[in-house]
């Protein structure tokens, strides 16, 4: 949870450029392809629909604050751009903040990666394949196509609505934090990407054997994330089959390859030394069950054996059986009365009238609600609770379908009492993890070099992060990414 409101990206368009876009008609000639496609979705919308997104992530503080790494990735990003079907579109790359392994493409040239991703790789040529996938999928327009599909089924275009006062399901919750949300691309697609990239990377310079060795790298990272994890690259890119042996295929279409192809790995990685890794502790952690934020000074206990996540905008907590929830953000308003008499008031919530007291020495509103949901015959029912602290009022909501709340109540009602004001310097002064070099001063290994070194992660992650194994020899005057600091050993 940050010191500012974020919202996650492309969560609704409106309705009067839905209107506009079905208004569109017919079929368009892929530029990339050359083939025939379904498209509701001119070109102009497209480049419209993406100068908002990129709006919103400025407005809402999600880009990496590094200027130098992203002058970097826009210099790439647009030398690859330069030799694709589509070199006039306004070409705009940038690195976001955020942990989870990632990259995807807006449409009308807008190309995010995360700085978890960047962390991941280990050459210049591995962005390049990255950064060409994404390309690829603007070029051949798989974005509008995607969107042309839904529209003619009748769907619209809200992919993770931010969750309202009391409204949302754990489903929208886990979406909303993803930060990223992007229309799910079809393995076709994915298989023209990949095609499309390694041309742009050829052209540009790049040595396309390296693309491989990403693809690699995300298979080994979402089998290491395990069941439940927020998902990332495999969220909206579905790993074709055999993926591995397509783009050996591929590679072996596009030979003869010119001489003297780029790799560049010592450049690539010196620009990662410093650079945050994980989540930024500054914008809340947790520590078990107990979530503390540095940056506003609060902390807050969720039940024991509750799913927990710390989102751009919001924390929250699911029960076991996903049957209750507890979450916790900003809200508007002056005071906590004043916010709580504004949602009371919201439409289609029934509510009993606010209650004011103190929590933890904290001016504190609460009122029980119920409130009907959508595709669903039983009403939430729940507690909300608004809070003043810093300057700020916090809304913490705990609810469950109407059956169930009164069994979940005295457990929620509790997690909320324990909102209070952070004090410990401890938790206060907490900085990030951060990505270090090591250069190897001698012959050894992965596991030898971690052990006389350390690192805030686990030898297997670190492993991970430099694509070896804790076996993999390293000679001296190699460079390896260990990664030192954060609030918890292995965050």
């Amino acid at each position: 949870m940050t010191t500012r409101n974020r919202y996650p990206m492309m969560r609704t368009i409106h309705v009067g450029m839905l209107l506009a876009l079905l208004a569109a008609g017919g079929c368009a000639t892929n530029p990339a392809t050359g083939g025939r496609q379904l498209m509701l979705v001119s070109q102009e919308q497209e480049s419209q629909m993406g100068r908002q997104q990129d709006e919103q992530i400025l407005e809402t503080g999600q880009v990496y604050e590094d200027p130098g790494l992203q002058d970097y990735v826009q210099d790439l990003g647009s030398r690859l751009a330069a030799k694709s079907e589509r070199p006039e579109l306004q070409w705009t790359f940038r690195v976001l903040d955020d942990e989870i392994v990632n990259a995807f493409a807006a449409p009308g040239g807008y190309i995010y990666v995360t700085r978890g991703i960047l962390s991941h790789l280990n050459s210049e040529a591995e962005l390049a394949t990255v950064l060409g996938h994404e390309i690829g999928h603007v070029t051949a327009r798989h974005s509008a196509n995607q969107m042309s599909k839904q529209q003619l089924m009748g769907m619209g275009l809200a992919v993770g609505m931010i969750l309202e006062p009391a409204v949302a399901a754990w489903s929208d919750v886990a979406q909303a934090g993803l930060g990223l949300a992007a229309l799910k691309f079809s393995r076709d697609d994915e298989r023209q990407a990949d095609k499309l990239g390694l041309r742009y990377m050829v052209g540009a310079g790049y040595d396309p054997y390296q693309a491989p060795e990403v693809f690699d790298m995300l298979n080994r990272v979402s089998r290491a994330s395990g069941a439940g994890a927020m998902p990332g690259w495999a969220s909206t890119h579905p790993q074709p089959e055999n993926r591995t042996r397509l783009i050996e295929g591929r590679l072996a279409e596009i030979e003869p390859l010119p001489p003297n192809l780029t790799v560049e790995r010592w450049g690539y990685l010196q620009r990662l030394d410093g650079m945050v890794f994980g989540q930024d502790p500054r914008e809340g952690y947790f520590e078990g069950a107990l979530f503390l934020h540095p940056d506003l000074a609060f902390r807050i206990e969720f039940p024991d054996g509750w799913k927990t996540h710390n989102a751009k905008d919001l924390v929250a907590g699911v029960s076991p059986n996903q049957d209750a929830a507890i979450v916790l953000g900003l809200a508007e308003g002056e005071s906590a009365l004043r916010a709580v008499e504004e949602f009371v008031r919201t439409e289609s919530v029934r509510a009993e009238r606010p209650r004011t007291g103190r929590i933890n020495g904290l001016q504190a509103a609460w009122a029980l609600f119920e409130v009907a949901t959508s595709g669903s015959s039983e009403a939430l029912a729940g507690r909300a609770l608004f809070v003043q602290h810093g300057g700020k009022v916090y809304r913490i909501v705990g609810y469950a379908p109407r059956s169930r709340w009164n069994g979940h109540a005295p457990t929620v009602e509790a997690s909320m009492q324990t909102f209070a004001r952070e004090t410990d310097p401890r938790v206060l002064n907490v900085q990030p993890a951060r990505v270090r070099l090591v250069q190897v001063d001698s012959e050894t290994t992965l596991s030898g070099l971690y052990r006389r070194r350390g690192s805030s992660l686990s030898l297997e992650k670190i492993a991970l992060l430099n694509d070896l194994q804790p076996s993999s020899k390293l000679a001296k005057g190699d460079l390896v990414k260990l990664v030192v600091g954060g609030p918890t050993a292995d965050s």
